[in-house]
């Protein structure tokens, strides 16, 4: 064979291997990088709720509103006459420093902030609590913050949780047990949040099998861990209901069917007291007097008698 014909057979033989390799390399598997990249998705970005102007004329006029409650605080085995108040206001929040914001921007996240309180009396000492959560009126996300602080004459107590790319939580206590904690744990439900997504839409609260974070309230005076704990909801007419299995605890939440969707008040069936010796008891709060009102600039002893009209003294 001369060469001219054998230099022909190499090069027949090296287009026939090009062919064969290219073919192969149409039809190979996707490496595990080029999957990986395939398989990554933005998460679903639920849609915003939209305000209607029922709801920008009521929350959007500058002033919060503000309702008070008679309290049955189960406590220790036995219930405590108290009060309890509700206030709800919205605002601009900072979505990265996750604090109110001092002036307005665009970049600001619009919230729905409850600030709820309780104060009542154990023996000779007394109780005082305050749940913030800041609830972004999209109501399409979880809260941005949720924050309890508890003090008494032992001592005080504070919990917070961010929400970040997890849940954040900090807390402090100057229970040995408990002392200062700094964890994540997945997003999930917060029972704080769902008072705020009541007052926006009561049809949009979850109900079913869910996972939720208790309140920092009940999580804080039962000692129990800052985790998600199986419940079961429920909304029938004007009551909205979430069982705890786990904590043998029931809360019911009783609210106006119309719009603001005002809460009336609720019921907190659990445990109380330690051991042997703890009895079922159900925490009741009962509604008042609500009013609308600018509070942070009704400072002076004048305006003492908006607590008279809220029936706080």
């Amino acid at each position: 064979m001369n060469k001219s014909i054998k230099a022909l057979v190499v090069f027949l033989c090296f287009i026939c291997m090009l062919i064969i390799v290219m073919s192969c390399k149409d039809d190979r598997p996707e490496t595990t990088e080029i999957l990986a990249i395939s398989e990554i998705k933005e998460a679903p970005v639920k849609p915003k709720t939209k305000l209607s102007q029922e709801f920008k004329a009521y929350w959007y006029a500058g002033e919060a509103e503000i309702t008070s409650y008679k309290l049955e605080q189960a406590r220790y085995g036995e219930l405590r006459d108290g009060t309890a108040v509700l206030v709800f206001v919205t605002e601009d929040f900072l979505p990265k420093a996750q604090v109110k914001a001092d002036h307005y921007s665009e970049s600001n996240t619009p919230v729905l902030k409850l600030n709820a309180t309780k104060n009542f009396n154990t023996g000779i000492y007394p109780y005082s609590i305050m749940q913030s959560t800041f609830y972004p009126v999209a109501n399409n996300a979880h809260a941005l913050k949720v924050s309890a602080s508890i003090q008494e004459w032992c001592g005080q107590v504070y919990t917070q949780i961010n929400n970040r790319t997890d849940f954040e939580v900090m807390s402090h206590s100057y229970f040995q047990s408990e002392a200062d904690q700094h964890f994540n744990i997945e997003k999930t439900w917060t029972e704080n949040e769902l008072w705020t997504k009541l007052r926006i839409d009561p049809k949009s609260l979850p109900t079913g099998e869910i996972d939720v974070v208790p309140s920092l309230e009940f999580i804080r005076l039962r000692h129990k861990d800052i985790k998600a704990y199986n419940a079961f909801a429920s909304l029938d007419g004007g009551t909205y209901t979430i069982t705890y299995p786990e904590l043998n605890r029931t809360l019911k939440i009783n609210f106006n069917l119309e719009f603001p969707y005002d809460i009336s008040g609720w019921e907190e069936t659990t445990k109380s007291g330690y051991g042997a010796s703890a009895k079922t008891l159900t925490t009741k709060a009962t509604k008042l007097e609500s009013i609308k009102s600018a509070y942070w600039s009704k400072n002076s002893n004048v305006d003492e008698s908006l607590r008279k009209t809220l029936k706080l003294q």
